[in-house]
């Protein structure tokens, strides 16, 4: 997750930069664009993380409660 704020933090950095160089704008708006891609990215994977991590404890769960039952 801190990469995410990182992404953000200089996404945001970019299009504030980009507000007083007009002659770089549209550069520093891709960087910007591409910054907050990567924080995407980045926020995607960490929930995708969390979740196999829960299907994970649910499997082993499933597979404790049915060897007590038994």
């Amino acid at each position: 997750m801190e990469n995410v704020r990182r992404y953000r933090a200089l996404a945001s950095l970019c299009r504030q930069q980009a507000a007083y160089r007009p002659l770089q704008n549209w550069q520093l708006l891709g960087q910007a664009e591409h910054f907050e891609y990567l924080a995407e990215v980045a926020l995607k994977a960490h929930f995708e993380a969390c979740n196999a991590q829960r299907e994970d404890d649910a499997i082993a769960a499933a597979a404790w409660e049915s060897s007590a039952a038994a």
